[in-house]
């Protein structure tokens, strides 16, 4: 595997910062693409080394449902910005959208977009887009929450937005999904690199006043990559079936959650 150092990439990282606001040319959505277009040239450089095989970007191969997603419901200011780990294999692997469960991306959100192929795809792994049958568990239960809780889609996304702050889906050769707090420290260091300055531009494009980590991981991430910019941050419990506390009713525990941070919610 082709290493590269730090400071190869540092220029690249800073000049993010550099570029014009494109907000000013058309709105949240087009400065969510430009965040987009950034990330992704950076984290298709990089390299992964064993245990992890495949390595899957859906900002590239479905990058129609992302931009979908964004363009609808990313393209104005929100309360709250919630943040997830990285795709899960059923979700956002298959649709582009974070947590995307098929049936819930294109019934609830109306979303549905050709997606394309990986660059190499894990046989045990494939990638049908919206033909996908496997259900997305954590991805159901996040969006039937906000479903049952608000109704439609317009409601929920004029106070939240969910993102996810590594944008790669990691496989082993059994095709056993490995998450980005398990990389080789020199391969974190780089991806965190990328995906920190990115969620930073992110929140300063939707400028919520809450950012709430999805699981342990993400709350981690946002308060090292956040720090020193005046946010409310807190933690919800990740839905995924894999957690036990999740299987004990997730939709009053992530309520619970929600109001001890002080976040109003319709009907409270």
């Amino acid at each position: 595997m082709t290493r590269r150092s730090d400071k190869r990439w540092l220029p690249r990282l800073r000049s993010w910062r550099r570029r014009p606001d494109n907000m000013a040319r058309g709105g949240l959505a087009v400065g969510m693409a430009a965040i987009t277009d950034d990330l992704v040239a950076c984290t298709r450089q990089l390299t992964f080394s064993a245990p992890v095989t495949h390595t899957y970007h859906p900002l590239i191969y479905a990058r129609s449902g992302y931009d979908r997603y964004v363009k609808c419901f990313g393209d104005t200011p929100k309360a709250v910005v919630l943040v997830g780990m990285n795709p899960g294999p059923f979700g956002m692997a298959q649709t582009g959208v974070p947590f995307g469960d098929v049936e819930m991306v294109s019934r609830w959100m109306g979303i549905y977009t050709p997606i394309a192929q990986p660059e190499e795809v894990h046989p045990k792994r494939p990638i049908s887009g919206f033909s996908c049958t496997r259900k997305e568990i954590s991805g159901r239960r996040l969006w039937g929450w906000a479903e049952q809780r608000f109704g439609s889609p317009d409601a929920f996304f004029k106070q939240f937005l969910v993102l996810n702050y590594c944008p790669l889906v990691f496989m082993e050769e059994s095709g056993r999904n490995r998450t980005p707090d398990k990389l080789h420290a020199s391969e974190k260091k780089r991806l965190f690199q990328i995906c920190d300055q990115a969620l930073q531009r992110s929140i300063e494009v939707l400028n919520p006043h809450w950012v709430a980590g999805i699981g342990g991981f993400a709350e981690k991430r946002i308060n090292d990559a956040l720090k020193g910019m005046n946010l409310k941050t807190g933690r919800l419990t990740h839905p995924s079936p894999a957690n036990p506390k999740a299987n004990r009713g997730w939709r009053k525990i992530i309520e619970s959650e929600l109001a001890a941070m002080g976040i109003d919610l319709p009907g409270d």
